[in-house]
């Protein structure tokens, strides 16, 4: 049995069927064979990140292996030990290997889908969404606090604009041209910035996704006591810090990975969505087939929001049943 998935293979521009911008290919791989701990999941959208693009150039995803970290799709195996969901739960998922027609997925990896939810909106949410809540969470949010978000109109960048904002803090959104701060005010933005420009007073927060000399402007304008959290870095370009830059009042500057089981905070994404308290923008849309556009696009920065990829074949979810020799400490590819 197998399965289509999106693997990376840099050689993939001598395919005329391939995504020559992204090396990556559709190809078959191994029907996944889950663990006691793992649920099967028939994904019908995935999410890519910007990370993704690197994934697949960086090494840090083998060559043949399946990319992405973002799924959404229905549970058509339970776990063996008898916890998560059950059959026929919509699920969201944060786990490697996201981009394949069916997936081994952790129950600490995934959250149920709430009702009037569409899967195409959450499944926007697992990477974005969770960087923008930890970070903020990790540099000490809290009512009063200013808050920088640069990359603002990017995955990250709007989901910490909007969770800022909820918490009661003055929330400042720095973006590359005007037209990409569109609707960033009414998400929560108190300020919309192009880059750094105007902004004068100290801030207490950083949520940083650019990386380059725009980290090092936004390192000087910290307040005392104030945390720059580093969660990407879209420019590509160095950041040089001047001599006697880190010399001064306590601040501080934090390198940012997502670890650790993620089910509980995308069930407090996905319930905030599904109560219009999150609003999730979805900048481009399309077949999985299309994704060399869908990265073209992230890579220029023309979408606002976050790229969904549609993978569901249209035909029901079938349950899959337990094979009658599964051995329960077999671990499961993910």
């Amino acid at each position: 049995m197998s399965v289509r998935a999106l693997v990376v293979d840099p050689s993939a521009s001598a395919s005329a069927s391939a995504s020559a911008s992204a090396a990556v290919r559709l190809a078959e791989v191994p029907d996944p064979v889950p663990g006691p701990n793992q649920v099967l999941v028939d994904v019908s959208h995935a999410s890519l990140n910007y990370g993704d693009l690197n994934d697949a150039r960086s090494g840090r995803v083998p060559v043949g292996a399946v990319l992405g970290s973002d799924a959404a799709g229905v549970v058509v195996r339970a776990a063996a030990d008898g916890t998560g969901p059950a059959v026929g739960t919509r699920v969201v998922a944060l786990t490697a290997g996201a981009f394949a027609e069916r997936v081994a997925i952790d129950v600490g990896a995934l959250a149920e889908v709430p009702k009037g939810l569409d899967l195409a909106q959450a499944v926007a949410l697992p990477v974005a969404g969770v960087a923008a809540l930890r970070s903020l969470r990790a540099a000490g949010l809290g009512p009063g606090k200013r808050v920088l978000v640069t990359g603002a109109s990017g995955g990250v960048g709007r989901f910490a604009v909007q969770l800022a904002a909820r918490a009661g803090a003055h929330v400042i959104a720095s973006v590359g041209s005007a037209a990409r701060g569109d609707g960033l005010a009414e998400t929560g933005a108190d300020e919309v910035l192009i880059g750094l420009e105007g902004l004068q007073h100290p801030v207490d927060v950083v949520i940083d996704s650019v990386g380059g000399p725009q980290l090092v402007a936004a390192w000087n304008l910290l307040a005392p006591g104030g945390s720059v959290q580093s969660v990407g870095w879209t420019s590509g370009e160095p950041a040089v810090f001047p001599p006697y830059a880190t010399v001064g009042p306590a601040k501080s500057l934090t390198s940012f990975v997502i670890d650790g089981d993620v089910d509980a905070d995308l069930a407090t994404l996905t319930e905030l969505a599904a109560e219009g308290a999150l609003g999730v923008e979805i900048g481009w849309q399309g077949p999985w087939h299309r994704f060399d556009e869908a990265a073209e696009a992230l890579r220029a920065r023309r979408i606002s929001g976050k790229a969904v990829l549609e993978v569901a074949s249209g035909e029901p979810h079938t349950p899959v049943p337990f094979p009658q020799s599964q051995s329960h400490d077999r671990p499961g590819p993910a």
